[in-house]
């Protein structure tokens, strides 16, 4: 077997979707799997709506989910003169021909097709006529001379043998007008001087692959394996749309997912290995293979996705959390000397790294918090004078404070939440947070004291 080589090839005509996350992801695993190369391929021939910005997105996208690319990164538009010379090939070989048929009397051709119930194809009027019988001068594309009997099968690792009727298949065009190639005829071609040998991509692409395979065979070039992914829906079963979560990968890393997360959940969504829910990359490379791949389109769940991600934020290093929370907004040495001391009670309860960051901000700076509606309730500023002194005379841990607490609670007849809430409201200003005891001890004797006195009256 010839080493691997897969590609993913994004249009920079927008940013990177999680649809096309996926495609990257099983393509990047699979040449990890085998030791291959993985290749990115920008796909930048549709020149008014590719922006840099959107290519830009792509690259920023790959980069933050870890999928790194063997080589440089290769635009099409810039190979044109390739893509043309291999179309003037097929010329002179006879698998093409020029068509100077005009845009009217297409349009007319299309009419009648439409009228006479049949779908509309190109009918062939200058496969076989002698260019000389054009006006002198006139414009003309160059058409694939395709096969017209017969049938061409898509030897799919995921979908099967997927059959096309020849007849079906009309003389695509390879050349513009204008000389500029088109976008069948570009894929073929990078993707031959590129050695992918397998190609990996979405079920949309199934019908192009069978009109693809008409180029390749007139060339002679060798076949690559393909493997059409269905495609990705929303929990309501139906095709992925913004209002789903069809949004950049960005978006996503936004949101305070973790790229961990984005890999073990892409990879989840449409290939399975048993029962496995979590598996982590290094995992994921070492299982992965296009046989496992679902033929049934996976549907987004962001519940699973959430809990997924609340595993890994548990599984990751405090300090790491409290860095990626430090590159969103600047700390002080003391607090993130506090984020890193808070974090093994902060993230047991987040699902998100922005949850994480908002039940944090209390360690960024020192004074008086702000208090949510929930606090405002919970506020008790008689309570907080009265157990003062009990706080004062302890030593500043968890354990003694919590202990000093509850010896005031029982000393008045109150239960402990009744003492806790009025301090966890004055010094985190929010209704819930993690342990109070340990994130007392966390901001220290001086600071704690100084929040709880500013709400004595």
């Amino acid at each position: 077997m010839s080493a691997v080589v897969t590609r993913i090839a994004p249009s920079p005509t927008g940013m990177l979707h999680i649809g096309g996350a996926r495609t990257a992801l099983f393509n990047w695993l699979y040449a990890r799997h085998t030791g291959g190369t993985f290749l990115l391929r920008i796909e930048d021939t549709d020149r008014e709506r590719s922006t840099p910005e959107a290519v830009n997105a792509i690259l920023g996208g790959l980069e933050w989910l870890g999928l790194d690319w063997d080589g440089q990164t290769i635009y099409q538009f810039a190979r044109a003169g390739r893509h043309r010379e291999i179309a003037e090939q097929m010329l002179a070989m006879g698998r093409a021909y020029r068509c100077f048929a005009t845009p009217e009397e297409l349009e007319q051709m299309r009419a009648e097709q439409k009228a006479a119930g049949k779908p509309p194809r190109y009918d062939g009027r200058w496969r076989d006529r002698d260019p000389s019988e054009a006006p002198a001068g006139a414009p003309f594309v160059i058409r694939l001379k395709a096969e017209q009997t017969g049938e061409t099968v898509v030897r799919d690792v995921v979908q099967g043998d997927v059959t096309f009727r020849n007849d079906q298949l009309d003389d695509m065009i390879l050349l513009r007008s204008d000389g500029t190639p088109t976008y069948m005829l570009a894929v073929v071609v990078d993707d031959y001087d590129m050695g992918v040998t397998h190609v990996i991509r979405g079920d949309d692409h199934l019908n192009n692959a069978a009109r693809q395979l008409q180029i390749i065979k007139a060339m002679g070039w060798p076949e690559p394996t393909y493997g059409h992914v269905p495609l990705i829906h929303g929990p309501d079963g139906a095709k992925l749309s913004k209002r789903h979560g069809a949004l950049a990968v960005e978006a996503y890393r936004d949101m305070g997912y973790l790229a961990e997360t984005m890999r073990n959940y892409l990879l989840r969504l449409g290939w399975s290995h048993g029962d496995d829910e979590i598996i982590p990359t290094d995992k994921a490379v070492e299982w992965f293979n296009l046989e496992s791949i679902g033929r049934s389109p996976a549907r987004l769940d962001f519940k699973k996705l959430d809990n997924l991600n609340a595993h890994y934020i548990r599984a990751t290093d405090d300090a790491k959390l409290a860095q990626m929370i430090g590159e969103t907004r600047p700390l002080t040495a003391e607090a993130r000397r506090r984020l890193v001391a808070a974090m093994p009670g902060l993230k047991e309860r987040a699902k998100t790294m922005v949850e994480l960051t908002a039940a944090a901000e209390f360690l960024f700076d020192d004074g008086p918090r702000t208090l949510d509606e929930a606090a405002q309730k919970n506020i008790a500023p008689a309570v907080i004078a009265d157990v003062l002194p009990f706080l004062e005379t302890t030593d500043w841990t968890g354990a003694a404070l919590e202990a000093a607490a509850r010896a005031f609670a029982d000393a008045k007849g109150m239960k402990l939440g009744q003492v806790a809430q009025p301090l966890r409201a004055a010094l985190t200003g929010k209704g819930n947070s993690p342990p109070l005891f340990d994130m007392m001890a966390v901001l220290g004797r001086e600071e704690s004291l100084a929040r709880l006195r500013a709400y004595v009256t």
